[in-house]
């Protein structure tokens, strides 16, 4: 490839290069290592290689996309369609020639690995109290002596058989209330919403109400279906924001939005598409019919909340960063285009704040530190950090703009959680030569088997917890100082150590051609995976960032120190504490004090889901919720200059000392005294 031709993006990889124009979508994203499916070796034939090319503008990469810039749909393209059925938007990628720039869209199920959305569903205890029920009730009969309607007869049978009162009716019900009586024979069950409407009818008995709880982030959308009678979690899944094309993080959302007529049309079309597919992707898993479910909850960062209800997010894009509404939002689940029962409603749980959103709310909803003695510091890890720290006297909170680096983006290896993907690293501190493992295989690259477990993915990066682990074991081997620099002196010790213009990068993996899988098939080949000087850079900008923010709050507290830190979100949970201590992503802590929280946000949607004194809870908690604002704040800054270093250039690490050999850091100008070495120290666990 050279600097002719055409620009190619792929999106969510973000894998990018520049072809010769009649060059196959399929070729390019091969040449890329993009995850691209196809079977039969680009015929045609099995349309696995299914691709959207976007169309329009997009500043942040500097082209313009449209399907004009692809070869027409040929005969080959034309017999699949009539064949098979190929969605509008889509071509297929094998047939598909570059003619011009393109930022090319590949679909989860285009993709040979699926993503992996490891949001867990770990519930406190608390009392399933839905806001749906299901009444069975018997109706009398209409009469010529009797005169009156058939809504009237149910409504005076749901008084006198379950003491509901001054209910009101959606009109599907009374479309369809004549119909279920003759077929019940005058029993039927309605589903009563907030014991205020009727949503819902059936002949005879109907025993089965469902819910799906939903966290909308700006990377990844998180869903649990479950029955809303015992709160069993039917299924469990996610997908991939398809908003990523619009920008990668939050900001580079609204700055579409504010630059393209109808951009934020575009991308309330992109997410409400990705929820529907995913809801539906869960019934299907369950065995269940998308009818069946009544209730849905959401959460989501104000942006991704405006987005999704529709509503312009412009104004969070600049002081005083303005919420439409920051109360619950109650709506009907057709009015957000989402599929489910015709009378299915929406909770969006409350806002806290301009950049503090639902998500945030879900997450104090799951944790609790509203009821804890304790000084609890939560942090929600993504691209847009959500932090909150407080007791039962006095809780606030502040968002953090760290960016993408967590999640695998603006890192020269990175890509996001899948199958394939760099998830732990160990660094032997004599010989400086690592020793990882990857998504999917439970084996050490080190260890026999390794390359048996993995010849169907190959090695293709390293995704955000592999990241936090590489530099915090390059760190304590002494690497990277404390400053941020990969020592070029130890080239002599290691060829690891590789010049890279006028920096030094450490070789992570070597990369090699793909496994042989038999009758003619090939793996995946294995990049090459170094960790630059620009990586290291990218981290410690989002660290500095995350613990500035918690530094911050701490400020307002008026505390020192923290009792104990949950680290939550899908990458927060992934994070070893002991390297989020190493590398200084949040205050120095007890190891033993610092834990994840899995999908707290997620939890949090659960359980409102499930319960509705959750609902009025969390409501009554996030008004008494401080909102420090950090764009604001003259000492977001400073603090934010101090934590540049590893672990911090000016705060002890007096705990973490405690159980792991800190390297010396006088290359800080004398800000930090080097940990004085104590006994009992334990090396770093595998």
């Amino acid at each position: 490839m050279s600097g002719a031709g055409a620009q190619v993006i792929f999106t969510p990889s973000g894998r990018r290069g520049r072809f010769e124009l009649g060059t196959t979508v399929l070729d390019a994203a091969r040449s890329l290592g993009v995850d691209l499916d196809s079977v039969c070796g680009g015929r045609g034939l099995c349309g696995r290689c299914q691709v959207v090319p976007a169309e329009g503008s997009f500043p942040k990469h500097g082209i313009e996309s449209s399907d004009g810039h692809l070869s027409p749909r040929g005969e080959s393209e034309h017999e699949y369609d009539r064949l098979r059925g190929l969605p509008s938007g889509r071509r297929l990628g094998c047939f598909s020639h570059i003619l011009g720039d393109l930022l090319v869209d590949v679909p989860p199920d285009s993709q040979v690995h699926r993503q992996v959305v490891r949001k867990g569903v770990p519930v406190r205890d608390f009392i399933i109290d839905p806001v749906v029920r299901l009444h069975e009730v018997e109706i009398e009969r209409p009469d010529l002596a009797k005169p009156g309607g058939d809504l009237a007869r149910l409504l005076v049978a749901l008084e006198r058989e379950w003491d509901l009162r001054g209910l009101e009716t959606d009109i599907e019900v009374i479309r369809r209330l004549q119909p279920a009586l003759e077929e019940g024979g005058y029993r039927v069950t309605v589903a009563v919403h907030d014991q205020r409407v009727i949503t819902g009818v059936w002949p005879g008995l109907h025993d089965r109400a469902l819910g799906v709880a939903l966290d909308v982030g700006s990377t990844t959308i998180a869903g649990h279906l479950a029955n809303l009678a015992d709160g069993e979690v039917l299924a469990s899944g996610g997908v991939m924001n398809p908003q990523i094309r619009f920008g990668e993080d939050l900001m580079s959302r609204v700055s579409y939005a504010m630059m393209h007529a109808g951009g934020a049309e575009a991308m309330t079309r992109a997410v409400r598409d990705a929820v529907s597919s995913l809801i539906t992707g869960l019934a299907a898993r369950a065995g269940v019919d998308a009818a069946e479910i009544l209730e849905i909850t959401i959460v989501g960062n104000p942006i991704m909340h405006h987005l999704l209800l529709g509503i312009d997010p412009v104004p969070l894009g600049s002081a005083p960063f303005a919420l439409a509404t920051d109360a619950a939002v109650r709506i009907r689940a057709r009015d957000l285009e989402l599929p489910g029962h015709e009378g299915a409603r929406v909770y969006v749980l409350p806002c806290i704040a301009g950049h503090v959103g639902a998500d945030a709310a879900g997450a104090i909803l799951a944790e609790t530190p509203y009821l804890a003695d304790e000084v609890t510091l939560l942090v929600d890890v993504g691209t847009n950090a959500e932090i909150v720290l407080g007791s039962r006297d006095r809780l606030l909170a502040a968002s953090s703009p760290t960016g993408p680096a967590f999640e695998g983006a603006q890192i020269s290896g990175g890509q996001r959680a899948a199958p394939g993907a760099i998830e732990r690293v160990r660094i032997d501190k004599a010989t400086l030569e690592p020793r990882f493992r990857v998504i999917g295989s439970s084996r050490w690259s080190d260890e026999t088997g390794f390359a048996a477990s993995t010849r169907r993915t190959g090695v293709t990066g390293i995704c955000g917890s592999g990241i936090v682990e590489v530099l915090a074991e390059l760190f304590l081997a002494g690497v990277i100082t404390a400053d941020g620099t990969i020592d070029g002196r130890l080239a002599a010790r290691s060829p690891r150590i590789v010049a890279d213009g006028r920096t030094f990068s450490y070789l992570l993996n070597e990369g090699g051609p793909g496994a042989d899988l038999g009758d003619g098939e090939t793996g995946p080949a294995s990049p090459r995976i170094i960790i630059t000087q620009n990586d290291v850079r990218a981290i410690q900008l989002a660290k500095a960032a995350l613990y500035a923010g918690a530094r911050l709050l701490m400020d307002h507290l008026g505390v020192e120190t923290v009792d104990r830190v949950k680290l939550a979100g899908a990458f927060g949970s992934q994070i070893d504490p002991l390297y989020a201590l190493v590398l200084g992503l949040v205050p120095d802590a007890p190891l033993d004090r610092v834990s994840a929280a899995g999908n707290a946000a997620g939890t949090g949607a659960l359980i409102a889901l499930l319960s509705n004194e959750a609902r009025l809870e969390i409501e009554r908690v996030v008004r008494t919720v401080e909102k420090i604002e950090t764009a604001v704040e003259p000492r977001f800054q400073e603090h934010f200059v101090d934590a540049m270093a590893f672990p911090h250039a000016t705060a002890p690490s007096t705990h973490l000392a405690r159980v792991v050999d800190l390297p010396n850091t006088n290359d800080l100008g004398g800000r930090r005294e080097s940990s004085a070495r104590k006994p009992n120290r334990r090396p770093v666990r595998a």
